[in-house]
């Protein structure tokens, strides 16, 4: 439970930190940020896998390129659904999906 709630919170720093480098995101707080970080973990779980079965074809097409803009998808569908995050169109959420990916993955070396 406690690596539940400190994954939560560093999810919500990323994306604090992501809205920081990506002109277009801006989130409002650390409020907005833990909101955010949990509907992105449901939208994760629930939307992205049927989304990535749906589009399969055109993800073989592009060799798995296609997964950055479902991932895209996201990250904007999360600023929609919730209050104090905006995403001020898809290059900002393309950009700012893959800034948040390559935080996740600076966090993983790290751990």
């Amino acid at each position: 439970m406690v690596s539940f709630f400190a994954h939560l919170i560093l999810t919500a720093g990323l994306l604090l930190l992501m809205a920081y480098f990506v002109r277009g995101v801006q989130i409002e707080g650390w409020r907005s940020a833990l909101i955010g970080a949990i509907v992105l973990g449901l939208v994760n779980a629930i939307v992205k896998p049927i989304m990535i079965v749906l589009t399969l074809p055109l993800t073989i097409l592009s060799f798995g390129l296609f997964l950055l803009v479902i991932n895209a998808l996201m990250l904007w569908l999360v600023a929609a659904l919730v209050p104090g995050i905006r995403v001020q169109g898809f290059w900002p959420a393309l950009v700012g999906s893959l800034v948040l990916t390559l935080l996740n993955v600076g966090v993983d070396l790290l751990t």
